[in-house]
């Protein structure tokens, strides 16, 4: 076995993105504080060619340099919309017919390996403070809630680490089918 080289990886170019079909997913980033886990959501989503990154509240926006540490770019590639207020993001996705999945430890949250989406809806992921989580208000304007099951201690994951397992199993399920180079 050998690890491939760049020009192996098939990557697409810029431009090749921005026309490349999106996976119906909208990551909203609700207040976070760390310029890192920006960049590292620009970075997943990027991965995963999502629809669209919405930073809310106190989230830094690009250009940044802590930002683009560890975006790698992706702040270019990743379309992006700021809101001053999260709602004001959730009311435009829901009337943009977006599902609201807000991601936090909840009563009646679902486990991630129990949800399944159907196909046809497009989502929006909620990730909330790193300290904090996901602001009540927002969770009660959620249609779903998941939570990724936890077996240690601390009942903790960095958001940027719950962020790519959500994407990836949200993704993996329901629309890697749908999505061609």
């Amino acid at each position: 076995m050998r690890k491939l080289k760049n020009s192996e990886l098939d990557r697409l170019t810029v431009d090749e993105f921005k026309k490349a079909d999106k996976f119906p997913i909208v990551i909203v980033l609700d207040n976070i504080r760390s310029q890192n886990n920006i960049g590292s959501a620009f970075r997943t989503g990027d991965a995963f060619r999502i629809e669209s990154l919405y930073l809310c509240g106190i989230t830094a926006t690009p250009p940044h340099r802590e930002i683009h540490k560890t975006a790698l770019g992706a702040e270019n590639t990743v379309e992006w919309k700021y809101f001053d207020h999260t709602a004001d993001a959730i009311n435009q996705l829901r009337e943009k017919g977006y599902k609201i999945v807000t991601v936090e430890q909840a009563a009646q949250s679902t486990k991630l390996n129990d949800f399944k989406p159907p196909v046809s809806e497009k989502l929006a992921l909620v990730f909330g403070n790193e300290v904090e989580g996901v602001d009540d208000s927002i969770m009660e304007m959620a249609d779903y809630c998941v939570e990724i099951p936890q077996f240690g201690t601390k009942h903790s994951l960095n958001i940027t680490v719950s962020l790519g397992i959500v994407v990836w199993h949200i993704a993996s399920q329901t629309f890697m089918p749908l999505i061609s180079r």
